[in-house]
């Protein structure tokens, strides 16, 4: 078995720019999480699938790609206390549609189960987490609450990642139609 997960991936150079604000978390707070995948927007959450079977599953995401392009705009940081720090983006409906929809066609056709069923969706894009420690989030917090972050980019594809045992690698392109 191998995990995958499925995402939107943050293009050039805003990708780089999110990296380096990855790295300020590794270097001023010891936290490197965030830096174990690309900068993204998580569609579904992490789930295991048979590595035998992985022609499947892409075939079966390629039906999967039936919506316009749309934008995403991102603006500013945000926190889930007391571990996480994110870059929030702005409210888009496209992206609550096709997240919508690819978590039910997941669910419905794949037997993938995606705690978004049960929570809710709320995108963003993580640059510290899990191994944040509670007393450098609080610092942390400070330094990034008023800080600008603005950037804007299309949607025309998303990816499957994967898994390599100690990263997230971008494993398999999906363009929207």
């Amino acid at each position: 078995m191998n995990r995958y997960f499925l995402a939107i991936i943050s293009p050039e150079p805003i990708a780089s720019q999110i990296s380096d604000i990855k790295q300020h978390f590794l270097n001023e707070y010891g936290s490197k999480g965030a830096l174990r995948s690309p900068a993204h927007l998580t569609l579904h959450m992490p789930f295991e699938w048979k590595e035998a079977k992985e022609h499947k599953l892409i075939e079966l995401l390629a039906q999967t790609t039936k919506c316009n392009p749309f934008q995403i705009k991102l603006n500013g940081f945000g926190a889930f206390p007391p571990k996480t720090i994110l870059i929030k983006n702005e409210p888009c409906e496209e992206l609550i549609d096709f997240q919508s929809n690819l978590a039910n066609y997941t669910k419905r056709n794949m037997q993938l189960f995606n705690p978004t069923h049960n929570r809710g969706y709320n995108p963003h894009i993580t640059v510290a987490f899990r191994d944040l420690k509670k007393e450098a989030f609080v610092k942390a917090w400070q330094e990034f609450e008023t800080k600008d972050f603005k950037a804007t980019f299309e949607v025309d594809t998303f990816w499957l990642l994967k898994h390599d045992g100690k990263v997230w690698k971008a494993f398999k392109e999906f363009e929207l139609s």
